[in-house]
């Protein structure tokens, strides 16, 4: 069953980020945000440059004030003339209308926050009248339509992204802290951007918590269909921490909506460097299936069948295979379960009994009786036969493992 029918993606209005779309039809784009002052021009440039030859594909820059976002100039042109053009955000939070303004001179895509851009003290009251509503989305439109013209005068996209942890005073009186207010406050940005003609646009709707996130997601893409809007998503957990723990819990979040065809672009936000985030940015959409950057392999957890020493076996198969993208390889301990379960792989490595190794192509046997020692050779011969193979990088090395067998059976 292929990925489209198991969850299909969800139908959008494409977003044009430079060079770059995201939307239905086109791959789910990874990107991530330097953590160098925007003022530091050449530090920028080249954390930005390193993060792009890492993998990253859209670049986030925070523009706090109208300074930081006259330095995007600079940055662009220091970074395309040393390197290539590289597509970038800025961030945009407080009073953000005249950085907005200049930020789109020079930039893909602003963001901009909804509880922060017309930002107003908490007061402490309890609510709000219909007429209070409506002056202060008036106040918001005022601000915000000087933005939505130079994004369009300068083809600029822009990102509405709210934070469940910045919502205004006014969404949490009228909604409370929730998804619900996550989404109404965005929806005010859309309406006016609509208003006044302009639809390049993608969402962001980011929680610390897993199940606001995924709430304020779907409730985003509800809401937003209620009002004939179908702009792409991107997704993240904010504020997800580091480690181990920050992984799962952005793939829990992230992986979720993905599956159910929600997500256009995406981000794991950890409180390490960027270019961490990029592989695991890559291993979600690859475990999903929605985009292939290395060679799937499909191993058993190893039992009292297996044959040999399963992870030191799967470390040299690996090794020896790991440059040929595109490629799904199986490495089963036994016969027992290992032609059933890895049937959608291209090639399979089995172990077999009395040391041996038997070799697979999809289904069918290819070879067996082989023993371990000459395992991974043989399997490279026959991605030779098949036209499969390509000798790895140069400088690469392939360190024979110790392939001794758990034991003979």
């Amino acid at each position: 069953m292929s990925l489209e029918t198991t969850y299909p993606r969800r139908n959008t209005t494409p977003c044009r980020i430079g060079p770059l779309t995201i939307g239905s039809g086109y791959h789910v784009m990874v990107q991530s945000m330097i953590t160098e002052e925007t003022r530091n021009v050449d530090a920028c440039v080249e954390q930005i440059i390193d993060l792009h030859q890492t993998g990253c594909e859209l670049v986030r820059v925070t523009t706090p004030s109208l300074g930081e976002a006259q330095c995007l100039e600079e940055i662009r042109a220091k970074v395309t003339e040393k390197y290539q053009y590289v597509p970038l955000t800025a961030d945009v939070h407080h009073q953000g209308t005249d950085i907005a303004v200049e930020a789109a001179k020079h930039v893909d895509e602003v963001r901009v926050n909804p509880g922060l851009f017309v930002f107003r003290k908490h007061t402490g009251r309890e609510e709000y009248s219909p007429a209070e509503h409506e002056e202060e989305r008036a106040a918001i439109e005022a601000s915000f339509v000087p933005v939505v013209e130079a994004c369009k005068k300068h083809d600029c996209a822009m990102r509405v992204g709210v934070n469940h942890g910045s919502l205004s005073e006014r969404m949490l009186v009228t909604y409370g802290d929730t998804p619900d207010g996550m989404v109404e406050s965005a929806l005010e940005y859309l309406r006016i951007c609509e208003k006044h003609g302009y639809t390049n646009i993608n969402i962001s709707a980011k929680a610390s918590r897993v199940p606001v996130m995924v709430a304020a997601n779907r409730l985003m893409v509800a809401r937003m269909a209620e009002e004939g809007m179908h702009y792409p998503m991107h997704l993240g957990v904010t504020e997800a921490g580091d480690g181990e723990y920050a992984r799962i819990k952005s793939t829990a979040g992230i992986a979720t909506l993905l599956m159910e065809g929600i997500g256009d672009t995406i981000r794991v936000s950890l409180s390490e460097d960027p270019k961490n985030e990029i592989p695991v940015c890559y291993d979600i959409l690859q475990a999903l299936g929605l985009r292939k950057t290395k060679v799937e392999y499909i191993a058993c957890p190893s039992c009292g069948r297996t044959k040999f020493n399963l992870p030191t076996v799967l470390h040299e198969v690996r090794e020896a295979t790991k440059h040929l993208v595109g490629l799904d390889i199986a490495v089963m301990g036994c016969i027992v379960n290992g032609p059933g379960e890895m049937a959608d792989a291209d090639y399979g490595y089995v172990g077999a009994a009395g040391g041996k190794i038997t070799l697979y192509r999809k289904r069918d046997i290819v070879k067996n009786g082989i023993p371990q020692e000459r395992g991974v050779d043989e399997l490279i011969d026959l991605l030779r036969e098949d036209g499969v193979w390509q000798d790895p990088p140069e400088g690469t090395v392939r360190k024979p493992a110790n392939l001794q067998p758990l034991r003979m059976v």
